[in-house]
């Protein structure tokens, strides 16, 4: 969705482990070395832990394509398995081809491998088996790896085994029982996240090897990132993705440190603030202290000063200040300046948790097709009962400027700060303040404070006006491509050609480019369904719902 809009070939922060976009960071670095280091070198076990998401998989990938010629390699992925099934699978990987009645027998399977090991270690070759997620490998299964272990000549173990696994492995393999097993390990590498410049580093990585051309993240949003994902790869991924979706629903091409903070609650479900909040928080409230403290102090030193019985009876003169009010009022009113009002606009978090009940699916189809004048007759399909109607459903996933281009009331999905999800009719808009049509009230909000729940999904129903609705393009002819021609005339306040008219010639494929190009559609000559929306609402029935009202034609 927005590859384009930033100029990039792919997604950079796809969470699947893709060799391409490993950052070798030093971390990363030592544990392929020690892994490679493993497989060369050594035998028995190596172990390589790290928290979820540091990349423990990726770098297994890359490991996989850095696999010397003389190396066979088993790879086990899911290690939820008895101890038959983990032979099994890895006679399987090597392509042990066995009888149907030994692959129950432990024994026999020891045996193919054995002989299998023997043929490598003659040949010069080396077995590896790797087992990813090895936390989850139960005692029995692990007691089973280290007898294979036990597979050697007088001069070499004959099998390498890699555990690759979180935290928990380490605890696992400190249990008394699995102590034999322990003492085998031979090489160990815990993966730490990333620092803040490796953090810095990997963004900028992922971004060049997407095809970024220049930089896409601000210093500061690259910060906030590595201080709200803690360093944590997965975690990094997922944040940088939904911050530039919310730049491109936002059209901006910088991401900033507060759009990091709006993409971390919605990966979490929790607002995060910034970080100098915590600081001034903390600088208020000894403010606060002190400045009690000291009024204390001055009511102490009034209250115990002695009272002047002589001089003027009245006593000292009072002076008392105008209001603060009254103050500003009078200046304003000599600087001939006119208070600003402020701006009748409501908390849209506050708005969500009031109107909780009215925030469904339902809800919202049953508010949006009433301002087609329809009723729902019931809760299912609505746009199956809005196609009855003569109306249509159109789903999308976009920007403010796509809403407004559409200029049709739209059901938005947000997310609030507990990262519960709301459904709510944006009945009017413009550039600073949204109307919400939440049940019997319109409310107006800010729109900056509405973009912090909302991440582009929206809704929005239309009225075709032919039959069926296709994407249009050179070539095809029909009644569709009739009402397009002349839709598109009528615009230019020029008459329809009758002789071309059900023609998508070359002459309606530059009309529609056009048209494109000046309500800032993706320019393609072909006339979708979002072509054809907005074409319909330049040219909207009188008393059909509009976001805002049209320009005059020709204006």
């Amino acid at each position: 969705m927005y590859l384009r809009f930033f100029g990039l070939n792919e997604k950079p922060f796809a969470i699947t482990p893709d060799p391409r976009y490993l950052y070798l960071s030093e971390r990363h670095a030592e544990a392929l070395a020690h892994l490679l280091y493993g497989i060369n070198e050594s035998g028995g076990f190596i172990q390589l832990t790290g928290e979820v998401g540091t990349g423990k998989t990726t770098v297994v990938r890359t490991l996989l394509s850095r696999i010397p010629q003389h190396a066979d390699v088993a790879v086990i992925m899911n290690p939820r398995v008895t101890p038959p099934e983990f032979l099994l699978t890895i006679c399987e990987e090597l392509g042990l081809g066995l009888p149907d009645a030994d692959r129950d027998s432990v024994k026999q399977m020891v045996d193919a491998l054995n002989r299998r090991l023997l043929a490598a270690h003659a040949e010069g070759r080396r077995i590896i088996v790797i087992v990813d997620e090895a936390q989850n490998l139960s005692a029995e299964v692990l007691e089973q790896v280290r007898l294979l272990t036990n597979l050697e000549t007088p001069t070499q173990k004959l099998l390498q085994i890699i555990l690759i696994g979180q935290p928990e492995l380490r605890e696992l393999l400190d249990r008394t029982d699995l102590r034999q097993l322990a003492q085998r390990i031979t090489g160990r590498y815990h993966l730490e996240p990333l620092s803040r410049e490796e953090t810095k580093g990997y963004i900028r990585h992922r971004l060049r090897v997407a095809g970024a051309a220049e930089e896409v993240f601000t210093p500061a949003a690259l910060t906030e990132v590595h201080r709200l994902a803690g360093g944590i790869p997965r975690v990094i991924n997922v944040t940088c993705d939904r911050a530039l979706l919310g730049a491109y629903t936002q059209e901006t091409r910088r991401v900033s440190a507060g759009l990091v903070r709006l993409a971390a609650g919605e990966v979490y479900g929790r607002r995060f603030i910034p970080p100098w909040m915590g600081w001034a928080a903390g600088v208020m409230a000894f403010i606060g202290i002190a400045g009690a403290t000291y009024g204390g102090w001055q009511l102490w030193q009034r209250q115990s000063a002695p009272l002047h019985a002589s001089g003027n009876r009245a006593g000292p003169a009072t002076v008392r200040s105008a209001p603060a009010t009254a103050v500003l009022g009078s200046v304003t009113a000599k600087a001939g300046v006119k208070p600003a009002a402020a701006e009748p606009t409501l908390p849209v978090n506050s708005l969500l948790a009031a109107n909780a009940a009215n925030t469904g699916d339902a809800a919202a189809f049953r508010r949006l097709l009433s301002l087609w004048g329809t009723a729902m007759a019931d809760d299912k399909d609505p746009c199956g009962q809005a196609a009855k109607a003569g109306l249509s459903c159109l789903e999308q996933r976009g920007s403010w400027a796509q809403v407004k281009a559409l200029n049709r009331p739209a059901i938005l999905t947000l997310t609030d700060d507990r990262g519960q999800r709301h459904r709510v009719v944006l009945s009017a808009l413009d550039d600073q303040v949204a109307t919400l049509n939440l049940g019997e009230h319109n409310q107006r909000v800010a729109l900056d404070d509405l973009s912090r729940d909302w991440f582009g999904e929206f809704t929005l129903i239309w009225k075709p006006k032919t039959a069926r609705t296709r994407p249009l393009t050179v070539g095809m002819r029909g009644e569709e491509v009739r009402w397009l021609r002349r839709s598109l005339n009528a615009l230019q306040g020029a008459a329809s050609d009758p002789e071309h008219g059900d023609v998508y010639d070359g002459d309606l494929a530059i009309a529609v480019q056009n048209f494109q190009r000046e309500h800032r559609l993706n320019v393609d000559g072909i006339a979708g369904v979002q072509t054809q929306v907005v074409l319909d609402t330049a040219l909207a029935e009188p008393g059909s719902p509009l976001l805002l009202p049209n320009m005059p034609r020709g204006s």
